[in-house]
């Protein structure tokens, strides 16, 4: 089960991938590639609490709290993806502008 399991989140994180590459040829845009991972890995930390829940409805103890760890795991893993600042594409062309237009009012 664990390796039918390993095989479907492979295949979800490279159809995801072709997906980004293919809508982003030119060039990548993070901010859309952390918003994607951050909603894989919520439906993920979801699966996984909702598996901890029917284990435990089986009163499979041990399954129940493996379950429950990785859910944990993949919340902490979605606080360190939201943590990281990605500066928007508009915002880094302004911000850009704006240094060229301070760096032309220094020279003259």
């Amino acid at each position: 089960m664990t390796q039918l399991h390993d095989l479907r989140l492979r295949l979800l994180v490279q159809q995801e991938s072709e997906q980004i590459a293919d809508s982003q040829p030119a060039d990548l845009d993070l901010s859309v590639v952390q918003a994607r991972c951050l909603c894989w890995l919520a439906l993920l930390a979801e699966a996984h609490e909702d598996q901890a829940s029917d284990a435990e409805g089986r009163r499979d103890t041990e399954q129940a709290m493996g379950w429950f760890a990785d859910s944990m795991r993949l919340r902490d893993v979605i606080a360190v993806v939201s943590s990281i600042e990605i500066p928007l594409p508009g915002v880094i062309d302004a911000d850009q502008s704006d240094a060229g237009d301070t760096l032309g009012a220094e020279a003259a």
